[in-house]
Formats: C-alpha cells, structure tokens, sequence
C-alpha cells in the first residue's frame, strides 16, 4: 500500500515548509526510518525520515518549493504500483509562482504587516522573497539597494565580490530581524558568583564521565538550575501569540549552538526534570548533529526558553535577541576572578555575568527581576541530581 510523503509541520504555527532537497532519488528504494528530505523551517534546516517502506515515486516538489504543511508531495509504493492521484499532490504538481518564492517567515511577516507579496520583486536567491523584503516594503526597513556582482571595497579601494550567505546564515538573518523588529525587548542584568557551581561541576565531572562518557559543561549545569528556576515563573516559559500569552507546561530549552557562519538552536526538553548527565548526553547529541548538518525535526521542535552561553570564549556579557513565540533568553558570560565586597572587604571571587532578555508583552521588569534573583540563589547554591 502507498505511503504518502507530506510536507511536515515541524514548528508550532508552521503553515509552509521550504524543500532543501530530496536524500533519495525517485525510482530509488527506501526503508522505514532513513532520512528522505531536507526541509527549510524559520529556525534550522532538518532532515525528515520516511514514515514507510517503498521505492520513492510521484514527487510533485522541487528543491526551493515552498510547500503548504500536509500537502503530499510525494509517495513511497511498492514494485509495480502506480503512484495514487489526489488532489492535494495534483494541486502541489510542479507549481512555482513568483507569490510562491517566499520564506515561510516571510510568508507570515507579510500576513501580519498587510503586505501584498504579489507585488514584490524579492531579493534572494532565484527572485525569492526574504523577511528584509517585507519590512521595506511594510516601511519598517528604508528599501535596500539593488545587489551587484561587484562592490567597492569600504576604503574606496579595489572591487571585491559579495560572499555568498548559507541558507542557515539567511534564516538567522531573518528570524533575528523579525524578532528586533516585532518584538519590545528589555534586559535585567546580574552579576552571580559562581564558585558553587564550579565546585559542582568538579565533583559531579568524574562519575559523570564515566559512566555515561561525556564532559560535563558549565551549560549542562545551567540547563538544570535554570529549567528547575522557571518552574516557579511561569511567565518566564510562556509565548506571545495571537490569541494571547499561552503559559507551557513543559520547560524546554533550546541551547544557541554555533556552526559554520550561522547559530542554530537545539532542545532540550523537559529539562526541570532531567539528570545533569541526561542533559550533557544531549547537549553533546545536539551539537554534534549541528555541526554535521543532521538536526532532526524532534531535535528543534517545542522550545519555551533559550540559553546562549558564549563563556568559552571568554565573552564578559552580552545581550541575546529574542526566539519568538518565547518570552525570554540568556545570555551568559565567562566565570573570571574579580574583586568585589566580602563581608565589607573588598575580596576575589568567581563571577559571571548573566543578561536576561524579555518580551515585554509577557514579561514586565518585577518579574523579570524576580526570577533573576532566584536564579543566582540558586546557582550559588545549586541542588542537583547528576
């Protein structure tokens, strides 16, 4: 029996996906479980598996189609079976108008700014629509100027050529200027020490490694005392939508992870009530799948609080933007000795440096306030299970 392939919804409120490419060749044979395509999200690009067995046929999508989730583009059927007619992969054959070119994050930009993207000549690849072209066109953005093969060096100097932008390092574009654009951020910033939870990462870090084979990392330790701090801020792990502020029961948080000219996100869920050493094994997966261009659609999907930790490269602070629909990011620093007040006398302790950004139609400023103060109790008294 013919299995249909669909274009999967892999993020909430995802109405299109965008084909990156097809893994399997059609006419070729295909088993349960291998990965068949890679779809482009607002957030990553990810390899989707087949659902079934069968030799790939009837594909109706294209490499850069920007496909309605759910529709069929394409079936897995068994030798000598034809392909079935429906009409959702008729409609889906091989149809690629100029409204059509659109990034999914564009598509929804438009949507909410009323822009006719019928009327837009875009400015990626192949004439398709980006989120850029959108904000020009809704006045957010002054229009930007035609691009050229060649431009003039910043010193007036020599011609170089424009370097080309990864599909991932387009999507970060995009989803960073949506959120700075559309979302009222504010920051509270807070100075912790953390000579506990060094303390803990040297005692947890032998037995850890042993017996489940991975190093554990200072953002393993802050993925646990994090999640278990929003627990009793719910506001902190809830999503701006229409409809309204829509709280989660789950907390799952993504890690900001960098690969090659890009930053990718991964999830860890239900992290409040994972072992450090179930969320270090994760981590760990997480990364090494980024860095392999092998994320899967469960491995990005139902964040509800993000965590950028840019300390291993010896950052002091920073400020992160915003992961729409959630509410609120950090961003921590490097832990460094420095010289501050002990009991009256200035003294040297580890310190680092953590800046929470918020969506200020979730979050206001006492909350905000408040659940930094619980989090640095706790990370200079950290309770964890390793």
């Amino acid at each position: 029996m013919a299995v249909s392939v669909v274009m999967p919804a892999l993020e909430m409120a995802q109405e299109t996906g965008k084909l990156v490419s097809w893994l399997k060749q059609e006419g070729e044979p295909v088993r349960k479980g291998e990965m068949l395509l890679e779809v482009e999200t607002d957030k990553a690009v990810v390899e989707v598996e087949a659902a079934g067995d069968g030799i790939l046929a009837g594909v109706t999508a294209k490499p850069g189609d920007v496909v309605q989730v759910g529709r069929t583009i394409a079936w897995l059927v068994q030798p000598g079976e034809t392909p079935p007619t429906t009409a959702s992969s008729a409609v889906a054959t091989g149809r690629r108008t100029d409204a059509a070119r659109i990034s999914p994050k564009a598509r929804r930009l438009a949507q909410e700014k009323g822009v006719d993207i019928g009327r837009l000549k875009g400015s990626g690849p192949g004439g398709e629509i980006l989120a850029d072209d959108i904000l020009a066109a809704a006045g957010s953005l002054p229009p930007s100027r035609e691009a050229s093969a060649d431009h003039r060096s910043p010193g007036g100097g020599g011609k170089t050529s424009a370097e080309p932008v990864t599909t991932l390092g387009r999507l970060m574009a995009e989803r960073t200027t949506h959120s700075w654009t559309t979302v009222p951020h504010f920051f509270v910033t807070r100075d912790i020490e953390a000579g506990a939870l060094s303390a803990a990462r040297e005692r947890m870090l032998p037995a850890i490694e042993r017996s489940h084979g991975v190093k554990v990392t200072y953002t393993d330790l802050l993925v646990a005392i994090v999640a278990r701090t929003l627990t009793k801020h719910l506001r902190l792990n809830a999503s701006w939508t229409a409809e309204g502020i829509v709280p989660h029961e789950d907390v799952n948080i993504a890690l900001a992870m960098a690969v090659e000219h890009a930053v990718v996100t991964g999830v860890i869920p239900r992290a409040d009530r994972a072992a450090v050493a179930d969320i270090a094994v994760r981590r760990r997966d997480l990364a090494e799948r980024a860095r392999a261009g092998r994320l899967q659609p469960s491995d990005i999907a139902g964040a509800t609080f993000s965590i950028s930790n840019l300390g291993m490269f010896e950052v002091d602070a920073f400020t992160a933007i915003i992961v729409p629909p959630q509410a609120a990011i950090l961003a921590v620093g490097a832990i460094a000795d420095r010289v501050v007040p002990v009991d009256g006398t200035p003294g040297v302790r580890p310190m680092m440096t953590m800046t929470l950004s918020c969506d200020h139609r979730v979050v206001d400023g006492a909350t905000a306030a408040e659940f930094m103060r619980d989090l640095a109790a706790a990370i200079r008294s950290p309770q964890l299970q390793s």
